[in-house]
């Protein structure tokens, strides 16, 4: 999409000073690029009718946690996240938050981190998984009080990866066991899929080429209890403001 800047000029009168302030706005073919959507990927939904307002929560890329992602790898950053939720449940302004997903995961402990605050939230919520939702990303897929997945969406559920130096010890596999004990706790308990069956997920072979898990698509997931609905925008806007 083609993009340019567009100048403006603001006249600014305080007592005894005149001044002109010139700012800089980007422009993409056809409206003006609010800070809050180039910068967050968030945008406020009011509906003049009804007078509620949504606040829309993109959660994309990777999840970028404690270590930072390569400069050309497009992230969601937790250190982002944690004060943007805090405040929207402090905002009395908001009536209910939507978050749309299309990650490949990341970060395991700062993703069950967001996942543990969106499921604690005492507004409405529901999420809509667009694209993927892979590894961490279920977790924060499931959060939500109403969850819908597109039918081509994807979620991909796989055993634990840990970059770095790994010491062969059996501690490193108690280590490894009780991470993934946290996943699949939270997902059955945010979800209807069984956590016996969640763990089998996990480390399904013959599924993934080069590692063990599982993929399901749209309906699939449905059948599989980890989301309640298939469905798209208009969907999961209808659905909170129901519960709004």
């Amino acid at each position: 999409m083609k993009k340019f800047h567009i100048k403006r000029y603001i006249i600014i009168l305080f007592p005894g000073i005149l001044t002109v302030k010139k700012f800089k706005q980007d422009y993409y073919g056809g409206f003006f690029m609010e800070d809050d959507i180039k910068e967050f990927g968030c945008k406020r939904l009011e509906n003049a009718e009804t007078g509620k307002t949504i606040q829309l929560i993109s959660v994309i890329g990777e999840i970028e946690g404690h270590e930072c992602a390569g400069n050309n790898t497009k992230t969601t950053k937790y250190e982002h996240m944690l004060p943007l939720l805090a405040s929207l449940e402090h905002d009395t302004s908001v009536n209910g938050i939507l978050f749309m997903i299309n990650t490949i995961g990341g970060d395991v402990s700062c993703g069950l981190a967001l996942a543990e605050l969106i499921a604690s939230m005492s507004k409405p919520t529901v999420a809509l998984v667009m694209g993927d939702s892979h590894s961490i990303g279920v977790p924060l897929s499931v959060a939500a009080d109403y969850t819908f997945i597109a039918p081509s969406a994807t979620v991909i559920i796989h055993p634990v990866r840990l970059n770095g130096m790994v010491l062969g010890a059996p501690q490193t596999y108690e280590y490894f066991k009780l991470i993934q004990e946290r996943i699949t706790t939270f997902i059955s308990n945010h979800s209807d899929a069984a956590k016996e069956d969640i763990e089998k997920w996990m480390v399904a072979p013959g599924i993934l080429t080069r590692d063990l898990g599982t993929i399901l698509v749209g309906q699939e997931a449905v059948d599989r209890g980890l989301f309640q609905s298939t469905g798209g925008i208009s969907d999961a806007i209808l659905k909170l403001e129901e519960m709004m």
